[in-house]
């Protein structure tokens, strides 16, 4: 295992400089890719023994954008997320893995009122010092749901055959975030 030591300790997400998005692919043909701009999470960890490391995330479902504002909106409705319903998404790991400078985190994703434990692979980036005396750390992870598990069922089907709208959505974290005190 690599010395993770320098990982040690509680770590706030840095929101203007992490991305938490999502690729979908749309009428079978192209992907569609989309994110969170207003989240919240941090994590504790524990770089002499990561099974004893935790995480959390927490995301608001109105503040998804895929670039499209028509496309937004039908996300935002009750045929998708229902924001008015389920205000947010989270994610609360309940295990972590280490190997080398991957991890596994598994935690329980909570979506559309739905909670299923799934696996986050990441890779540790690294830890620098910035220009201002704060140390982050950086992490990108990668993991995929089928949507139908989580409620979000809504598709139409295409003359061509196939549906509108996959049911694999992969999600893709690249995370920084900054050593508390």
């Amino acid at each position: 295992m690599a010395d993770l030591s320098a990982t040690t300790g509680t770590w706030v997400i840095d929101q203007s400089h992490t991305t938490i998005g999502f690729t979908v692919r749309h009428a079978m043909i192209a992907k569609v890719r989309g994110e969170f701009a207003d989240f919240s999470g941090s994590m504790t960890l524990d770089g002499a023994n990561p099974a004893n490391s935790s995480a959390e995330l927490v995301a608001q479902t109105a503040s998804i954008s895929t670039g499209n504002a028509d496309r937004d909106g039908h996300l935002v409705s009750p045929d998708f997320l229902d924001v008015a319903k389920f205000p947010t998404l989270t994610f609360t790991s309940t295990n972590v893995k280490a190997d080398g400078d991957d991890f596994i985190v598994t935690g329980d994703f909570t979506i559309h009122g739905v909670t299923k434990s799934i696996p986050v692979e990441f890779e540790l980036v690294g830890i620098s010092q910035d220009p201002f005396g704060n140390t982050r750390i950086g992490f990108e992870g990668e993991a995929t749901i089928n949507r139908k598990d989580f409620g979000l069922v809504w598709n139409a089907a295409l003359e061509t055959g196939g549906v509108l709208v996959s049911d694999e959505v992969r999600i893709t974290l690249d995370v920084e975030a900054i050593k508390q005190a």
